[in-house]
């Protein structure tokens, strides 16, 4: 039986325009002790691949984190299944502000050692102490709160195009290098300070809260649903909005817009833009913020080598790359030394 896809993306984005349907970009995530990861992702990946689900979906054996792409039609048998798993029963779907029916391509379910690369060893501290979740409006309540601190998990590239007003803002590259950098700066307020955290969807403010409450921050908060479900609840109930600028998420969207506010600057140009782009240079991809000026001018690249490398064939860009790995930016996002108003 098939467990894979055999659609290209570009193949696969024909039949999304073909079928004229409209979809769904959701996310979820659930942690739960998962015995056999492996069998959990087949399962999944047949029942979904029928209902035409794409996303990109982790397993492993403290849970489930997934970013889904669901035709709107389909939506309610996608529910149906993920209610007949007991864990998943009711689970909270972040379904996105703004829809794109090619959000994602493919269906990749891939059993992974944890659904977020926190390096933590699990197995010191009680992951399952989380701190205080908070819905929109308790949210906006505490940051009034002159013994709030505030801090977002996510990394430099994440909140370079939006943040929450008058937030702590790591400049890091990955989650588990934010943990440490985070206790050191507050050390002095771990009794007398309101900790409260945000991300995108909410799960690295689940392994977050449970393990500063573990180094002995005794007020620990975590926005429920991340930025994602934050601007869904101020939107339907006409709450005050306190984040600014874009929502950088994971898939082909890249961002979604919860203000009008534009507080980042082309890395090429230093104009007022929040746009991300990935090179188009195969052999870079660098991702990067390009204004539409300077995405014209370099023709949606980061650097004039990788410029001249995409006017070349086809053909010979493709023997070019034969053989060799694709480079992985994943650190250096943002971050290239060809960017000249980089963050």
């Amino acid at each position: 039986m098939q467990l894979y896809n055999k659609l290209s993306a570009k193949e696969r984005a024909l039949l999304i325009d073909k079928a004229g349907k409209d979809r769904l970009t959701i996310s979820f995530y659930q942690y739960h002790q998962i015995e056999q990861p492996l069998v959990f992702r087949n399962q999944l990946f047949i029942a979904w691949n029928e209902l035409d689900v794409l996303g990109r979906i982790y397993v492993a054996k403290e849970g489930i984190n997934a970013q889904l792409s669901v035709p709107a039609d389909h939506f309610m048998a996608f529910k149906e299944h993920l209610d007949s798993i007991s864990f998943l029963l009711d689970v909270r779907l972040n379904i996105a502000i703004e829809q794109e029916n090619k959000s994602f391509l493919k269906l990749k379910v891939k059993v992974r050692n944890k659904i977020v690369a926190d390096g933590l060893n699990d197995d010191s501290f009680d992951v399952t102490d989380k701190g205080v979740h908070l819905q929109a409006q308790e949210f906006n309540e505490i940051l009034e709160d002159k013994d709030t601190i505030l801090v977002d998990m996510r990394n430099h590239y994440e909140s370079e195009i939006g943040h929450f007003k008058n937030a702590i803002t790591p400049d890091v590259d990955t989650f588990r290098e934010s943990l440490d950098i985070i206790e050191e700066d507050l050390k002095e307020h771990k009794e007398d300070k309101n900790l409260v955290m945000y991300c995108t969807g909410g799960i690295r403010c689940e392994k977050a809260s449970a393990y500063f409450k573990h180094k002995g921050f005794k007020k620990v908060y975590q926005l429920e649903g991340g930025i994602i479900n934050y601007a869904r609840q101020v939107e339907e109930a006409s709450l005050e909005n306190k984040y600014i600028g874009k929502n950088f998420v994971f898939d082909h969207r890249k961002s979604e817009r919860i203000s009008d506010d534009v507080i980042a600057q082309c890395h090429q140009c230093g104009t007022a833009c929040d746009t991300h782009t990935d090179c188009k240079n195969e052999e870079c991809h660098l991702l990067f913020i390009q204004c539409p000026a300077c995405a014209e001018a370099m023709n949606g690249c980061c650097s004039t080598a990788c410029q001249d490398i995409v006017a070349l064939p086809e053909e010979e860009q493709k023997a070019r790359r034969r053989g060799k790995t694709k480079p992985k930016k994943k650190f250096t996002k943002g971050r290239s030394s060809v960017l000249k108003f980089k963050k």
